[in-house]
């Protein structure tokens, strides 16, 4: 367990989504969206405080309900759809050092859209950041198919040059691994943030490896089904 005010937990949740309307609180696999996320982090070792940052009232009562922590309601401002994830940390930091006096050494965003991503992803997070004396560390899973067997093409689709010939002649099994974003776990030290004003820094940055179940991220409703597939066969276990 880390030291009392050390570690903060935001979890990004506006209300408005084009897709998947109310997404951070659709009920999937019983319970709302946003709460699987926010039993995956209050479930850490290392999480000190859990704050939902909202501009919707009824996430704000939810997010209350399920153990989080919602001091402020999120100006209509800073819920744009061109909104950065920088300028919601910014905000919730801003705000808990002017309105309570408190600064944290790391924040941790987790949002609602990974419900699969759990507690022990989160705590392996931060072991990564701490053995590495890290100041940041991003969660990533290997890639669905190799970019290498990926290209553009042109308006009559010709596929003539879509793969150079030496990945055309290579089986997929020996092609080398890929990684990706998930978006499930962002982790970084509160003063680099700041100076960099971006999640993914420079240096000293590491990756914490998912696997591709648990970096299911919710944008659809194919993805939705699935997440809600395995949350259920989870339950049954």
């Amino acid at each position: 367990m880390t030291d009392e005010n050390k570690i903060l937990a935001i979890v990004p949740a506006r209300g408005g989504s084009k897709r998947l309307p109310q997404k951070n609180i659709l009920n999937i696999a019983g319970k709302p969206l946003i709460n699987w996320t926010i039993e995956a982090g209050l479930g850490s070792t290392f999480i000190n405080r859990l704050i939902v940052s909202t501009d919707d009232s009824n996430i704000a009562d939810i997010a209350r309900s399920s153990g989080a922590d919602v001091p402020f309601i999120r100006p209509d401002n800073l819920s744009l759809d061109s909104t950065t994830s920088f300028e919601v940390i910014e905000h919730c930091l801003s705000w808990v050092k002017e309105n309570e006096g408190v600064e944290y050494d790391y924040i941790i965003l987790l949002q609602p859209t990974s419900p699969l991503r759990n507690d022990k992803d989160i705590n392996n997070a931060f072991n990564i950041l701490f053995d590495k004396n890290a100041q940041a560390v991003i969660s990533l899973c290997e890639t669905e198919h190799s970019p290498l067997w990926s290209n553009t093409i042109d308006e009559d689709s010709s596929m003539k040059s879509f793969l150079k010939p030496d990945i055309n002649k290579t089986p997929s099994q020996d092609l080398p691994k890929y990684y990706r974003l998930n978006g499930a776990i962002y982790i970084c030290q509160t003063k680099a943030l700041l100076r960099e004003k971006n999640l993914y820094l420079k240096d000293n940055i590491y990756a914490s490896i998912m696997s591709k179940k648990n970096s299911i991220d919710i944008d659809d409703q194919i993805d939705f089904d699935l997440a809600e597939l395995y949350l259920n066969n989870k339950k049954t276990k």
